[in-house]
C-alpha cells in the first residue's frame, strides 16, 4: 500500500488548487450565499466540465478517466479548502460510485457516459425520514416510489437521483420528484428534501446490485465528504494562523503567546490525523482492502473531530471579528459543519467503528 502521493497525484492536487484559486475566490462564494444566485456555481461547473473533472472516476469504457478514490479525495479536499459550490461532490463522489458499483453495464453506459461528458449531473438520496420511509410497490413495467428523502446534496438541481431504500436502489429522473431547499447552515450549495409522490419508473432504472453493492459505494462517498471537511478545516487553520501572525497585542503578534501556540499545535494535529485517516481509507477502497468499511467510518469520525475543534478554536482565535458576517471565517466553518452532518456525523461513525470491532 503506497501511503505517499505519486508525482501525478501531486500534480493533480496543484492544478486543482490553482484552478480554484483563480475561478473560485471567496467573493464568488459570498455572491452565492448573499444573493442565492446560481450563475456563479454554474460558471464554475462549466470550467470543471471543460477540464474533465466530472469524468474523474468514471470508467474508461464510458468516457471517463478511470481514476480512483485517492484522486477523488485529493480533489474534494481542495474543494473544501475553497468552499467551492456546484454539483461535483454529489455527482462525482456519490452518484458515480453507486452506478459504478451497483449498475448493470447497460445502466452504466446510459448514466455515466453523460456525466463524464459534463452533460448531466447526479445526486444520492440515502437517509430515510423515520416518519415517512420510502415505500416501493410494483407497477406495470416497473415500480412506484412513495416517501421522503432528506439532506440530499444537490437534490434540487440534479438530472438524476439514486434513491436507496431497503434492499433496493433506483435511478430516478430529477424532474419527476418534488424537491425543496432545506434551510442549511451552508448556503453556498443546495441541500434538499426530495419528495417521491407516486413516482413511476421503469424496471430498467432499478440497480441490480441493490443495497449490498450500494453500501460499498457509500464508503467512497463518505470518505470524499471527510476529505472535503478536512479541506475546509485547513482553510480555517490557515486564516487563523495568518491573523495570529499579524494581530498585535502588547506590542507583539498574538501568535507569540504560548497559550495560542498550544492551540495551533492541537489544531494542526487534528487536521493531519484526519487527513492521514482519510487518505488511508481511500487507499483501502482503491485496493478493495477488507478494512475498507472500518477505515471509511474512521475517516468520517476523524473529520468530525477535526471540524469540531477547528470550528471552535478558529472563530475564537480571531477575536470579535471571527463572529462577524463580513469576515470569511464563518463560510469555512459552515462548510466543515455540513460536511460532518451529511451521510452521517462523526459520532454516528464512531459508533459504527465500535460495531465493526465487535464492541
Amino acid at each position: 500500500m503506497q501511503l505517499e502521493l505519486t508525482d501525478d497525484q501531486r500534480e493533480l492536487q496543484a492544478s486543482v488548487r490553482a484552478v480554484l484559486e483563480r475561478e473560485c475566490p471567496m467573493r464568488v462564494v459570498r455572491e452565492i450565499v448573499e444573493t442565492g444566485a446560481n450563475a456563479p456555481a454554474d460558471r464554475l461547473w462549466a470550467t470543471m466540465v471543460e477540464l474533465g473533472w466530472p469524468a474523474l472516476t468514471v470508467p474508461h469504457e464510458h468516457g471517463g478517466l478511470g481514476l480512483g478514490a485517492v484522486e477523488s479525495v485529493i480533489v474534494c479536499e481542495e474543494l473544501g479548502r475553497a468552499v467551492a459550490p456546484g454539483p461535483f461532490v454529489a455527482t462525482a463522489t456519490q452518484f458515480v460510485p453507486v452506478l459504478r458499483e451497483a449498475g448493470s453495464p447497460e445502466q452504466q453506459a446510459a448514466f455515466l457516459a453523460p456525466v463524464a461528458a459534463g452533460e448531466r449531473t447526479g445526486a444520492l438520496a440515502v437517509d430515510d425520514d423515520p416518519g415517512a420511509p420510502v415505500a416501493v410497490t410494483s407497477s406495470p413495467g416497473g415500480f412506484r416510489l412513495d416517501g421522503v428523502k432528506r439532506h440530499v446534496l444537490h437534490g434540487g438541481r440534479a438530472d438524476d437521483i439514486v434513491v436507496v431504500t431497503g434492499e433496493d436502489a433506483f435511478v430516478v429522473p430529477g424532474q419527476v420528484v418534488d424537491a425543496s431547499a432545506m434551510n442549511s447552515v451552508d448556503a453556498s450549495r443546495g441541500v434538499d428534501t426530495v419528495v417521491l409522490d407516486g413516482v413511476e419508473i421503469g424496471d430498467d432504472r432499478r440497480l441490480p446490485g441493490g443495497a449490498a453493492r450500494t453500501a460499498r459505494a457509500l464508503q467512497e462517498a463518505r470518505v470524499a465528504l471527510a476529505a472535503e471537511t478536512v479541506g475546509a478545516c485547513q482553510s480555517i487553520f490557515d486564516v487563523a494562523l495568518e491573523h495570529a501572525k499579524t494581530r498585535v497585542q502588547f506590542g507583539v503578534p498574538i501568535g507569540s503567546f504560548q497559550a495560542l501556540k498550544h492551540k495551533f499545535a492541537d489544531m494542526l494535529i487534528a487536521i493531519e490525523r484526519a487527513r492521514a485517516t482519510t487518505w488511508f481509507a481511500a487507499l483501502t477502497i482503491d485496493e478493495d482492502d477488507e478494512r475498507r468499511a472500518i477505515a471509511a467510518a474512521m475517516a468520517k469520525a476523524a473529520a468530525g473531530d477535526c471540524q469540531r475543534l477547528l470550528a471552535q478554536e478558529g472563530i475564537q482565535l480571531m477575536g470579535g471579528i471571527g463572529y462577524t458576517w463580513e469576515h470569511d471565517m464563518h463560510l469555512y466553518v459552515k462548510r466543515a459543519k455540513t460536511g460532518d452532518a451529511l451521510l452521517g456525523t462523526g459520532a454516528r461513525h464512531r459508533s459504527e467503528v465500535a460495531t465493526l470491532l465487535g464492541l
